[in-house]
């Protein structure tokens, strides 16, 4: 029927904190666990007023929470990327023109440090 049995609890409790208003609770007493079965909802006794709640709430929550990963996603990209053209315009640290390399050298021998 495509509800478990923790779900045929939690539901009726889920219509019920939005019909408070409180989609918070909402939110944590399952409403995105709720797989969107209408007929398993009714079946429940909720009433269709309430499915349709039930049903935008979660849809424009999902919604959201898919933004959101996407919005991660993409400062993740732009991040790398960034760090990606940093590191292109920086010379390696190890790599001084051979004079200097040479120079140093010199400088470190006559300061006694190998």
């Amino acid at each position: 029927m495509g509800i478990d049995t923790g779900q045929a609890d939690a539901l009726p409790r889920v219509a019920e904190a939005l019909a408070q208003g409180d989609v918070a609770l909402a939110l944590d007493r399952g409403l995105l666990d709720w797989n969107g079965c209408e007929d398993c909802a009714r079946s429940m006794g909720i009433s269709l007023e309430q499915i349709a709640m039930l049903s935008s709430t979660r849809a424009s929550r999902l919604k959201a929470l898919e933004a959101r990963q996407r919005f991660r996603t993409r400062e993740q990209r732009l991040q790398r990327r960034a760090e990606e053209r940093a590191s292109r315009r920086l010379p390696p640290v190890s790599a001084l023109p051979p004079a200097a390399a040479a120079a140093l050298a010199r400088a470190r021998t006559r300061a006694g440090k190998p």
